[in-house]
């Protein structure tokens, strides 16, 4: 398989695509994501994990909240990966996430994920290569038992310019209603651009072709959730769910 070099893709939307047409398809698979989602908690056979990835102000709070707000939440969890807490390094890097993988029912969505073990800590070369590359095969393995148990694993990479990241993080210095979301060190970390390009080609590339990244176009927000929205309901349909029959007294 030829390799993925993120500087041939474009972060902006194709110009075949009508964003009036793309925001109808988005609300409808929105609807249908959620009675899909009711399907998978009803029957049980099934659970779907999400994976957003993307650097910061990518817009991985906005699919969570535009995808997914419909869905009942007892049947979704959220999960943001922080820096790793003292008891976390104390074990392996996959320890904590395996805790929050979904249970049967459930749809999880992990906003940052155990890549960020290849990604932040190669960049910072807080790890070897000769980690990273052990780290690549590890994930393949864990991906695929999880998948082995009927977790299906769907992996967004949204992939937005340094330009329109520029923009994004600075509306969180001058509108209110995103102050919360300001941090000065987002904007040292734009300087190590290229090693994260590098370091997020490098997880595209060695981690699949099982379980692929779907690399989302997404300096426009409304091209980036017609996109999610479309993949997680194919997804989600071609599971071909059934309620389950009356339980007999």
């Amino acid at each position: 398989m030829a390799k993925i070099k993120l500087s041939k893709i474009s972060t902006k939307p194709p110009k075949d695509i009508e964003k009036d047409k793309a925001k109808k398809l988005e609300a409808k698979y929105v609807e249908e994501i959620r009675d899909l989602q009711r399907l998978m908690y009803a029957e049980r056979k099934h659970s779907l994990l999400v994976v957003l990835q993307g650097m910061d102000a990518s817009g991985k709070d906005g699919i969570t909240r535009k995808v997914f707000g419909k869905i009942n939440p007892a049947g979704c969890r959220v999960h943001s990966f922080k820096k790793p807490t003292d008891e976390e390094f104390s074990h392996d890097f996959l320890w904590r996430v395996h805790k929050v993988a979904p249970s049967k029912g459930i749809i999880q969505i992990f906003n940052r994920s155990h890549y960020e073990d290849v990604l932040i800590q190669r960049v910072h070369k807080w790890i070897t290569p000769k980690v990273v590359k052990q780290r690549f095969e590890h994930i393949n393995n864990f991906e695929a038992l999880l998948q082995s148990n009927n977790t299906h694993i769907l992996k967004f990479f949204l992939y937005v310019s340094p330009e329109e990241q520029l923009v994004r993080l600075n509306e969180r210095k001058t509108m209110p209603h995103k102050f919360w979301k300001h941090n000065p060190n987002d904007f040292k970390e734009r300087e190590h651009w290229a090693a994260y390009m590098k370091a997020y080609e490098d997880c595209i590339n060695n981690c699949g072709p099982d379980i692929p990244w779907h690399i989302v176009p997404s300096d426009e927000n409304w091209y980036k959730e017609y996109f999610v929205a479309k993949v997680v309901y194919e997804k989600m349909k071609s599971l071909r769910m059934k309620y389950p029959p009356l339980k007999d007294e």
